[in-house]
């Protein structure tokens, strides 16, 4: 199995390194540049990227884009063009937090640590496709009325489920270090 090789390379300095550098960036983005967006539209419209990713229909989409009018869409672009280069910082941050947890356990856990490896990559090609349609929409309004808003919704949906069940793994593995640690 090819995942078999994440166990010993990279080495877990550069894992570390790689880890913390994709969290800092990560940390940067989210704060310094999409949260105050993200406030901004929420606080004025009712209406932030979650409501967006979650719209599902033509005519919710519709109702969000009225809100926004042109300067809250162009902010909106703005954000997803940004979420491009946030997209490998998540992914990076949750990887490598999983591989260094993962190479602490043995077994069938071992194994299935690996795949919770990638989990985040595949997150995250959803959510490059999941973008790609929210800018088309944001930019020619003939997607709003076309699968746009389900395909986008969609692949919201299958995202967060994704880093939900890699969250989800990270937290039972690190508790099952811990009490092996301490037995």
């Amino acid at each position: 199995m090819f995942l078999k090789k994440l166990i010993e390379f990279p080495k877990n300095k550069a894992v570390i390194l790689i880890t913390l550098i994709a969290f800092i960036l990560a940390l940067l983005i989210s704060q310094f540049i999409m949260a105050p967006i993200e406030a901004e539209l929420k606080g004025s419209t009712g209406y932030g990227v979650i409501e967006f990713e979650f719209a599902w229909t033509s005519e919710q989409i519709n109702t969000i884009f009225k809100a926004w009018g042109s300067e809250g869409k162009n902010k909106e672009a703005f954000v997803t063009y940004v979420d491009f280069l946030f997209i490998p910082c998540y992914s990076l941050f949750m990887a490598g937090c999983i591989l260094l947890l993962t190479r602490k356990l043995e077994g069938k856990l071992q194994e299935v640590g690996l795949y919770m490896a990638i989990l985040p990559f595949v997150a995250g090609i959803f959510d490059v496709i999941e973008n790609i349609n929210l800018l088309l929409m944001l930019t020619y309004d003939a997607f709003i009325w076309s699968l746009s808003p389900f395909i986008a919704s969609l692949c919201a949906t299958i995202k967060f489920s994704l880093i939900f069940i890699a969250i989800i793994f990270f937290i039972v593995a690190l508790i099952i270090v811990i009490i092996k640690k301490f037995k």
